[in-house]
């Protein structure tokens, strides 16, 4: 193997820019960085294939650091191997519009795969990542063209192993037998609250193995480089199996506090710096300082990627003369496009079509589309029969050793693990090849939220079925029944939280989504059949929101949404029959759409003049931004059957009629009235 004074002294220069860093931005965790430069040496110059010239390469080795609060170490590594990462990029470490942010984000910074900082959710990414491997090697991998082998890398610490969404996405990969798939601890017995002794003593190793992952430990992560070399082989060559390696570290190495959780969450005090560049042979007055010899070395490896990349340009330019359609099929996902004309399979319904669930109008979509729309994977934790999510020819992603399944299956079981289905779909979105979507209960894609906040935050195309969506799956009563999960998830930036009325808007909502390359959705769908609206139309629910039911000499505007539409409109009848008051209804199933819209459009649906009430089986906080008053349910729920759960809640045509008579009798001596759009000024975006 052999390690020399250059490998030391790239070791310790990986060390000397983090404590430069943290130490100038006055901000940062130098510990991790300096504990772990040594394996981050090894791993990105003798096992890592990449080309710092083109990030986005398909077949590059991928690399997530899950315990991102040590960010310092990967950003050092990608400007010392000739990514777009300057040393004045480096010497902006956590300073505003820096490419260089306090914990690694994926659309900030080249090199970057998924955003990680909460622990445990990098981790879990990684696990996407190689699921999403696995799955597109299996489909496009064919004799003699071997496009898509590249390991999934990642670093852990005691802190996302302490977490409960690294502990399910572990199992789901034992379970999945991630073979390319190499997770290093940094167990160096530090978390922010100090040694590991006050809260986490369990056997790390011998959970992995239960998981059934293959295990190896190395003892002395400091200087045993032929020892970390050795591990990372070994954990390649098992097929079978995702690796763990318990790397045993220093934090801080170097430092007057290392192995201590002084090192951990703050920069080393000055004298600090100056003795750990001492004791590293470098001058003690100088700062961001990268030998020239490290550069080259470094470059001479990003060279290597760079005709690994060319080597492998050209093997697609041959695959894709000899499996055409393959090849102009792995081209274009490459892209994020969609195929020309899939829209056309969304189903449309007429008004005589039968009532249906909007689970079950979802189901109906993904029946149609799969054919056309083959990088949509689909999935469900553990809710299949009630999500309605798998399509019926559907195989399932599974090892073939289980047979009930194959590494080109395109449904994925995730067990009762929502939250890491969540981090797992971002992870499988970020590999570039594939559009994840996943079911679960609407409430519980609270479960779920550490890792749907970052699909928002990391802008991917990931897609969350989310059915069983109010009081209207009734009989499981409160612990089920979503109250303020809406309300907190519209709160979420770049997230499109649709609540479809009928067929004709779900399938809307499936267009929106899955065109938009760099937005989430949640689609909030009914357990209860919907009838078909006259008036809903593809062409109005891309909109956002639209006037369902429009009438000239209206006293009121009912904005509603999902199943509360169909009630809106006999309430408008009810209104006319028995409060001689005319009633317009605008269905609005997405805000975050709705809100792209025009100005102009927008008033027209919900325009100045008369008063406009929102009616939604759930918490009413968001809804003042569309309507003068709102109907909803600041509560928990009921168990019963749903109408009559409905109809203790006055969610009747007739409660809703009475809540808009009094609306309208309150805003009657109100001149000017202003539609509730029109605002000082719009929020910042």
């Amino acid at each position: 193997m052999g390690y020399d004074k250059v490998d030391e002294l790239a070791i310790n220069t990986i060390r000397t820019l983090a404590v430069d860093a943290t130490f100038k931005a006055n901000s940062g965790h130098p510990g991790a960085p300096m504990g772990m430069a040594p394996v981050a040496h090894i791993l990105f110059n003798k096992f890592m294939t990449f080309n710092p010239k083109n990030p986005d390469w398909l077949n590059r080795d991928r690399f997530v650091l899950s315990n991102g609060h040590g960010c310092m170490l990967q950003y050092a590594i990608l400007h010392l191997f000739g990514y777009g990462v300057s040393m004045e990029d480096l010497k902006a470490f956590r300073q505003v519009d820096s490419i260089c942010p306090g914990h690694p984000e994926a659309h900030d910074t080249p090199g970057i795969e998924v955003t990680t900082g909460p622990l445990g959710q990098g981790f879990s990414n990684a696990v996407g990542l190689a699921v999403a491997q696995a799955h597109t090697g299996a489909v496009f991998n064919k004799p003699g063209f071997d496009l898509c082998t590249n390991y999934t890398y990642c670093f852990f610490g005691d802190g996302c192993a302490m977490e409960g969404v690294a502990s399910e996405a572990a199992s789901a990969a034992g379970h999945l037998q991630l073979g390319n798939l190499i997770c290093i601890w940094d167990d160096n017995h530090i978390s922010i609250d100090g040694d590991t002794k006050c809260a986490f003593t369990e056997d790390v190793s011998k959970r992995f193995e239960a998981y059934g992952w293959h295990v190896q430990h190395v003892k002395d992560g400091d200087h045993d480089y032929e020892g970390i070399e050795a591990a990372i082989k070994k954990a390649q060559e098992v097929k079978d199996k995702p690796s763990m390696i318990q790397l045993t570290t220093t934090i801080g190495f170097g430092s007057k506090l290392q192995g201590t959780g002084g090192v951990h969450g703050n920069p080393l005090k000055e004298d600090d710096c100056k003795q750990v560049k001492e004791k590293f042979g470098f001058d003690p007055n100088k700062s961001f300082v990268v030998p020239q010899e490290v550069y080259d070395m470094y470059h001479k490896h990003a060279s290597e990627g760079a005709a690994a990349e060319q080597e492998w340009n050209q093997l697609f330019e041959k695959y894709q003369s000899e499996h055409k359609e393959l090849g102009a099929d792995l081209k274009r996902r490459l892209t994020g496009k969609l195929q020309e004309g899939w829209q056309n399979k969304l189903p449309v319904y007429k008004t005589s079509d039968k009532a249906v669930g909007s689970r079950k109008l979802s189901e109906a979509v993904l029946e149609a589309i799969h054919d056309v729309v083959p990088e949509l994977i689909s999935g469900s934790a553990d809710l299949t029969g009630s999500n309605n999510t798998r399509w019926k020819s559907a195989v399932d992603f599974q090892p073939k050793s289980t047979g009930i399944g194959e590494y080109s299956g395109r449904y994925m079981r995730y067990g009762v693990r929502e939250h890491a289905m969540a981090a797992m779909m971002n992870g499988m979105s970020a590999y570039g090849t594939i559009i994840p979507a996943g079911g679960t209960f609407l409430n519980f894609v609270s479960y779920a939220a550490g890792a749907v906040r970052l699909s928002s935050l990391s802008h991917q195309r990931v897609i969350y079925i989310a059915t069983h969506d109010s009081i209207g799956l009734g009989e499981d009563g409160p612990t089920h029944q979503p109250i303020e999960t809406l309300a907190h998830f519209r709160a979420l930036p770049n997230m499109m939280v649709w609540r479809p009325a009928d067929g004709n808007e779900t399938s809307a909502a499936y267009y929106v989504a899955l065109t938009s390359q760099n937005t989430p959705s949640i689609m909030a769908l009914t357990r209860q059949n919907l009838p078909q609206l006259e008036g809903s139309t593809i062409e109005h629910g891309i909109k956002g929101g639209y006037v369902l039911l429009e009438n000239k000499d209206a006293n009121i505007t009912l904005v509603s949404t999902g199943s509360e539409v169909a009630i809106c409109l006999e309430a408008a009848k009810y209104l006319k029959e028995n409060n001689n008051l005319q009633a317009r209804v605008v269905s609005m199933p997405c805000v975050e759409v709705f809100d792209a819209q025009s100005k102009d459009y927008r008033l027209s649906c919900i325009p100045d003049g008369i008063p406009a009430m929102s009616v939604e089986v759930m918490s009413t906080l968001g809804w003042e931004k569309y309507s003068h008053e709102q109907f909803g349910l600041n509560r928990f729920g009921a168990s019963g059957p749903y109408l009559d759960v409905y109809k203790k809640f006055e969610f009747t045509p007739e409660g809703i009629a009475k809540r808009a008579a009094a609306t309208v009798d309150f805003y009657k001596d109100v001149k000017p009235l202003r539609s509730p759009i029109n605002r000082a000024f719009l929020q910042l975006i």
